[in-house]
């Protein structure tokens, strides 16, 4: 497919474009504006040309989503690669990282192989996979790490849960150094998690449920970087909450160590005051934290200190949501909202700028990962999200593509809208 994308604000944060003008796409790649001259006659287009016309939208490259759940294989019932990619498209999103926490677990070149057997079938986006630390993320025994990667895992990761054993951790981060990929980290110290499930505060003991520390996150960030800065790996700190998560990443990259974090909008949007009471869809891990822990999150990101913008998309089933907080599982869902709660909560009250959002849902988890994207130049794969920032909506969870409909954000207002996601020059979502 040729697409001639007229009249659209562009915003590339890799070649400093800021500015109406035209994008051109020929076969998969984005290529110079006077290529298609050969494709208009008499002032009108041949029919191998899809034009569309971006007048007062934004054309932006591709988002990255850097943390998901797709849940296949072993919990079909929540979501499928099929389903959640084609929930990611419909969010902007023409990339995704699965975590490996399915079942049986990502953790060998086999599982690996299986993942992008079945997303070459099923999905119309790029599905980077991720594979465990430990084998059936028992926090025993290190994975097979330059097998999966040359299976073509991208990342390693043990989230749903960290790997308390600091030696094996070493090792494996040694071992993703060796292999150049990044170490996604689930920042947990289970030991002091008890039956909390939600933030440790005012609102849970109003509400008789067990609360979830500040430092039950930020003990092992601190760990984990250390061992960053003793292996030499790059380590990506996955749904950061807390103030002092903010505050880590800022002295360890002033320190000139490889580290990134970053945030989910349910974390930058809401805090533990506007849980309403007593409803699990408020429910996610890391909870929803403090007014302050919530402004810092947003500095961070404002600042750059925190470098991404991902979901931690966490489908589950209708009955299980429909349990108590203390009783139901965390997760929410979070692909088909994540840009227009970036749009409502950040650009529209003053912390980043359009471009600032673009680096953050693209370009800097395409260079966190280490995979082609996140940049409108010639001769990069088109992929492309043309949207808006100012359609005003309301969140209506029925209209949801993920089988998931688990969101704290379902009548909620917000602006910001999605028209196309264009992966390898092919409209894959269109409003």
């Amino acid at each position: 497919m040729n697409l001639w994308i007229k009249n659209g604000h562009i915003l590339d944060p890799a070649g400093n474009r800021d500015e109406i003008g035209d994008l051109c796409v020929e076969n998969g790649k984005i290529v110079e504006s006077d290529r298609f001259s050969h494709f208009v006659k008499d002032g009108s287009c041949s029919d191998s040309v899809t034009v569309i016309d971006a007048a007062g939208k934004y054309v932006m490259p591709g988002f990255l989503d850097l943390h998901v759940h797709l849940r296949e294989p072993g919990f079909e019932y929540k979501e499928t690669i099929r389903t959640g990619t084609e929930a990611m498209a419909k969010g902007g999103f023409t990339a995704v990282c699965p975590m490996p926490n399915t079942q049986p677990v990502i953790d060998s070149p086999e599982m690996i192989r299986k993942i992008l057997e079945i997303a070459e079938r099923d999905s119309k986006i790029h599905v980077y996979p991720v594979g465990a630390v430990t084998k059936g993320q028992s926090g025993k025994e290190k994975t097979d790490i330059a097998g999966m990667v040359l299976a073509g895992a991208k990342a390693i990761s043990e989230d749903g849960k960290s790997v308390m054993d600091a030696g094996v951790y070493r090792e494996a981060m040694r071992d993703a150094a060796k292999a150049g990929i990044p170490v996604l980290a689930h920042c947990e110290d289970k030991n002091m998690v008890g039956r909390g499930a939600m933030n440790a505060g005012k609102r849970a003991e109003e509400l008789g449920i067990e609360g979830i520390t500040n430092s039950v996150e930020d003990v092992i960030a601190a760990r984990d970087i250390l061992l960053a800065k003793e292996t030499g790996v790059r380590l990506h700190l996955c749904h950061c909450s807390t103030e002092d998560s903010v505050r880590m990443v800022r002295e360890a990259r002033a320190d000139g160590l490889a580290v990134s974090g970053e945030v989910c909008p349910h974390h930058f949007s809401l805090t533990e005051d506007d849980i309403p009471g007593d409803d699990a869809n408020y429910k996610m891990n890391p909870p929803l934290r403090s007014k302050r822990d919530v402004e810092t999150l947003r500095r961070g990101l404002s600042e750059g200190v925190m470098e991404a913008i991902s979901t931690d998309h966490a489908p589950h089933g209708e009955e299980e949501k429909k349990k108590s907080i203390a009783q139901a599982p965390f997760g929410i869902v979070g692909s088909e909202t994540a840009y227009a709660l970036a749009v409502t909560c950040l650009v529209k009250e003053g912390y980043l700028t359009p471009m600032q959002l673009v680096e953050r849902m693209s370009t800097g988890p395409c260079r966190i990962l280490g995979v082609p994207g996140g940049s409108l130049a010639v001769g990069m794969p088109a992929d492309i999200v043309i949207a808006d920032m100012d359609s005003e909506y309301t969140i209506d969870k029925n209209l949801f593509v993920s089988k998931g409909k688990n969101t704290p954000f379902h009548g909620t207002k917000v602006c910001g809208r999605i028209y196309y996601t264009i992966v390898d020059g092919k409209i894959v979502y269109q409003f």
